[in-house]
């Protein structure tokens, strides 16, 4: 009786600790702590925030990030500070095998189409479990509707060259649509242009605009991507993300136009310094992926990117989006400044008046699972697979967020911190870290209730809350659910126990 009462202490403590993970998180999103009117600070998320795209539409805001899953979301505000809490809107959902997973860089315009002005939404896309099949697709309002309902309209490729192709983006010019993109030619991530009959449809071969050719662009590696178009009294400008996305020296390129065909690589001039990058002294870095938005009152000019909080930022979910104004040189280029820090108060855009009600983003609250009787020995995932592994980094891929259970609330899921909208579900008695596409089955699978740890109960164990009996173990070398039985042996109870370390992610 009283091992009994003891275990069941130990249980109450370990569900108590884990599941105010993500209820202190939610509490402090709720603050009534308010900012002045017609104030913000950056960010406006605090995690998955890559890759934004803002637009600010009859009276609204609207911002989609990077999901990295199956299905793309927006946020809807009128003011810009309210869409720190604005809940995420589903917009599309992708079932279709080939074109399933890994969403990346979603861009909105609206545009004329065969039925009068629609929304066209662009966004990059491939397959379950590689970045190797990225392709470039898009999708068509209703209506007017930023929030749709979308239909899936077409993949967007130039048949001379249907490869990898990422970051799609629309130029409009002289009354011609011309689309903009990324792929490797010679090795190098490099800049495309190519014709378009209409918002869904390339009808003709890609040009190159720009390779890497500056030290400043191959940081990490040699990338040119997500170009986007910029015009301003005449002038056009594509401003482009240069270096890789994981170090801290992801940055902004601009490109010029100086007349004559855009289809032409020497219609286009490249300056020789980049024109935003990090800022050591405000705690900012890698900002870049950008986009652009005016002021409700059409009078300023803004820049919406996505950037890390440390040089030890990954190109994953832990990112940013942040806003701030810029101005214009008196040649007539962009000046974008230098990234603002979060501890700045910025004046909100001209004519909006909203009240930050988070000037101060909680920190998030995350957790490490440490492997019993194995030195440093972390739960981690790998190419979307679980496994156990003594590493340092990326520390990120050993870190989680307790969530309360997607099936029952009394247990527990275990969400990616570097992916979020991933969890640790199991599949065919394998752990794998996959996307939550809403079903029943999907929630019950990446459920698990917390149990005293089977080799010790000071520690914890997962049980699958689908397959009751089956643990969070390894077998044959690897993360599997595993059946425990009076009769398991002491290995796989040790491989099934784990320690909760908690970390703070500011």
């Amino acid at each position: 009786m009283i091992d009994r009462l003891r275990r069941g202490q130990v249980l109450a403590r370990l569900l108590l600790v884990l599941v105010m993970l993500p209820l202190s998180f939610s509490a402090a999103h709720g603050q009534s702590d308010e900012g002045e009117p017609g104030t913000l600070r950056n960010p406006l998320n605090v995690h998955g925030g890559a890759d934004p795209w803002l637009q600010y539409y009859d009276g609204n805001y609207y911002l989609a990030t990077t999901t990295w899953a199956s299905g793309l979301t927006m946020r809807k505000s009128p003011t810009l500070a309210g869409l720190k809490t604005a809940e995420p809107v589903p917009i599309y959902f992708e079932t279709d095998p080939s074109r399933c997973c890994n969403m990346w860089a979603p861009e909105f315009y609206l545009l004329d189409g065969p039925n009068g002005p629609r929304w066209y939404f662009y966004y990059t896309a491939g397959i379950w479990g590689t970045y190797d099949f990225q392709h470039t697709h898009v999708l068509e309002s209703a209506g007017t509707d930023p929030l749709g309902p979308y239909t899936y309209k077409a993949r967007l490729f130039d048949p001379q060259n249907d490869t990898w192709a990422i970051d799609g983006s629309v130029l409009e010019l002289d009354g011609a649509l011309y689309f903009l993109f990324s792929a490797f030619i010679g090795g190098f991530q490099s800049i495309f242009i190519a014709p378009m009959s209409d918002p869904w449809t390339i009808s003709g071969e890609r040009v190159l605009l720009s390779r890497p050719e500056h030290d400043w662009e191959a940081q990490g590696s040699y990338v040119n991507e997500g170009p986007v178009a910029l015009q301003h009294d005449g002038q056009t400008f594509i401003v482009y993300s240069a270096s890789a996305c994981w170090t801290p020296d992801y940055k902004l390129g601009l490109l010029t136009y100086n007349g004559g065909d855009p289809l032409q690589t020497e219609s286009w001039v490249k300056s020789p310094e980049p024109v935003f990058q990090r800022s050591d002294e405000n705690g900012v870095f890698a900002p870049a992926h950008n986009g652009f938005f005016k002021s409700p009152d059409g009078t300023e000019d803004w820049i919406v990117y996505h950037a890390n909080d440390s040089t030890g930022g990954a190109c994953d979910g832990r990112r940013t989006t942040r806003v701030q104004q810029f101005t214009w040189n008196a040649d007539g280029t962009p000046n974008f400044g230098v990234p603002v820090s979060t501890d700045e108060v910025l004046a909100a855009p001209s004519g909006d008046e909203g009240i930050d009600p988070l000037p101060e983003f909680p920190p998030l609250e995350i957790a490490r699972f440490k492997v019993y009787g194995r030195e440093s020995a972390y739960l981690r995932h790998l190419n979307f697979y679980a496994l156990v592994e003594s590493m340092e980094n990326p520390i990120a891929d050993s870190q989680f967020i307790v969530r309360p259970g997607l099936a029952d609330p009394e247990a527990v899921s275990i969400e990616s911190v570097n992916f979020p909208g991933f969890f640790l579900r199991q599949d065919r008695n394998s752990i794998v870290l996959v996307p939550d596409d809403g079903s029943a089955s999907y929630a019950a699978d990446a459920t698990w209730w917390i149990r005293p740890g089977l080799a010790d109960p000071e520690w914890l164990s997962f049980e699958s809350y689908a397959q009751p009996g089956k643990y969070i173990s390894r077998q044959f070398g690897v993360i599997a659910l595993v059946e425990v039985t009076e009769s398991t042996g002491d290995q796989v109870r040790e491989d099934a126990t784990f320690r909760q370390e908690r970390m703070t992610a500011s």
